[in-house]
């Protein structure tokens, strides 16, 4: 039992720390882009079943605004960037300077901005995860809808087909002053990915 809890707290310091280099990598990406200084918070980090999903961001019919796109490589998924209509329209005006207008409403340019972001969190959580790996993984061009949560992940289970029993999540908390602007990122490895990614961590098949 203690060898299992020491491989448990390896693999989630191991996650934790992807989540915490990915972050900053996409902080310093935003900041370079946008050419003003982009701040996040130390990421949450933790496992989760699919079937967890929907309850984590406030439930099936929970209506959010989704970021969401195709891993290839040597361990392929889904990733998801989930945040509620406010926090996306709060996070364009404050990191994009996009003036808060048309709540239930994003028109192109926004949606534009929207998908770059999570295109760069994508790109800089899954380098992260690539470096202690030595894996190859690279995101697909991201897609964007608005809709109930439940009816998002089904649309990816259509779109994608089958997704693994697991989930990683990673918080993400965008800072300005007193301001925090939240929204939750999803890599739901295909079935077998996660075993390869552990592997690739020297973890054990027996202790995943």
């Amino acid at each position: 039992m203690e060898v299992f809890k020491h491989f448990k707290e390896f693999k989630m310091d191991v996650l934790k720390e992807v989540g915490n280099i990915g972050a900053g990598n996409a902080a310093t990406a935003l900041s370079l882009l946008l050419n003003k200084p982009v701040d996040m918070a130390v990421p949450k980090v933790q496992l989760l079943s699919f079937e967890e999903i929907s309850d984590k961001v406030g439930g099936a019919e929970k209506l959010v605004v989704a970021i969401f796109l195709r891993v290839e490589g040597d361990a392929p998924g889904n990733l998801f960037f989930i945040l509620s209509p406010e926090a996306a329209k709060s996070l364009l005006n404050r990191l994009v300077g996009i003036p808060l207008e048309g709540e239930g409403f994003f028109d192109e340019m926004e949606q534009s901005a929207l998908c770059e972001i999570g295109n760069i969190l994508a790109g800089s959580y899954l380098s992260s995860l690539a470096d202690f790996t030595n894996l190859s993984m690279s995101p697909t061009v991201p897609a964007l809808a608005m809709d109930m949560a439940g009816a998002i992940l089904s649309y990816g289970l259509l779109q994608f087909g089958q997704m693994g029993d697991d989930a990683l999540l990673i918080d993400t908390t965008f800072l300005e002053g007193d301001h925090e602007v939240e929204g939750q990122f999803f890599l739901i490895p295909d079935p077998d990915s996660f075993s390869k990614i552990f592997k690739a961590l020297g973890v054990p098949v027996d202790y995943d």
